[in-house]
């Protein structure tokens, strides 16, 4: 669990900083950019514009399949 030591707080202005490790920022940024991930995808899923059907025949006309 992380302590708060008053006597040795930073401060830029009127805001105070915060000090971690590297391997502690990095995880935290890992996990806020998978949650950002899940919310775009649950976004586009629920969206009414992505509920089209479109034929298999003409996605394959479109990317030149055989």
């Amino acid at each position: 669990m992380p302590q708060i030591i008053e006597k040795q707080s930073i401060k830029i202005g009127e805001e105070p900083m915060v000090l971690l490790p590297l391997k502690q920022w990095q995880a935290i940024e890992e996990s806020l950019e998978d949650k950002e991930c899940l919310l775009r995808y649950q976004k586009a899923v629920s969206d009414p514009k992505n509920k089209k059907l479109i034929l298999f025949e003409k996605v394959k006309k479109t990317l030149n399949l055989p």
